[in-house]
């Protein structure tokens, strides 16, 4: 599937190379970064719809075993980001506000403490619905040796063939380049 950008999906891997019985596994020599960093990006592209596919069903899992805690962390964590956004970009209005009414301003940041402290838990298992599926994608990608065809497809996309999300990501964060050089 090509995109209008000319960004390619990659295809999804079957689940015997991506966990089965073809799948070879071994902890990373954590003393050599740059060959650990190698295989992570490897393994981040050549298996990146499955990693998508992953993150997508790890967060609904956590949000549906805790769906009101879910709601209301990514409620809570919305309404900061709202108001810090707010507040950082609109900041004569703010401080005119808490000079006018110092007493209410108070109350104001009083009861969002004790809002965000409230659902701190809910913000929790929000925050852990965003982090589980990095940490498993993450420990995957680091232990899966890559095999033949693996380094073959990534090579292809290298030399620019092929475009494909999780390249344009690794490259938005500047790590695509160093690691395949």
């Amino acid at each position: 599937m090509a995109d209008s950008d000319g960004i390619t999906v990659a295809p999804l891997r079957s689940l015997d190379d991506y966990l089965m019985e073809s799948a070879r596994f071994q902890v990373p020599n954590f003393k050599d970064t740059d060959k650990w960093g190698n295989r992570v990006i490897q393994n981040l592209l050549y298996y990146q719809t499955n990693y998508f596919l992953t993150y997508f069903v790890v967060f609904t899992v956590v949000g549906i075993i805790h769906p009101t805690k879910m709601f209301c962390g990514m409620t809570a964590v919305g309404i900061a980001f709202g108001l810090f956004y707010y507040l950082t970009n609109n900041k004569q209005p703010a401080v005119d506000f808490k000079k006018s009414h110092p007493i209410l301003s108070l109350i104001i940041l009083v009861l969002g403490v004790y809002f965000i402290v409230y659902l701190l838990g809910s913000v929790v298992v929000f925050l852990m619905g965003i982090l589980l599926p990095i940490m498993v994608i993450f420990a995957h990608a680091s232990m899966r040796l890559r095999n033949l065809k693996n380094k073959l497809m990534n090579k292809v996309e290298y030399l620019g063939f092929k475009r494909t999300p999780m390249g344009v990501i690794l490259d938005a964060l500047g790590l695509e380049q160093d690691f395949l050089m």
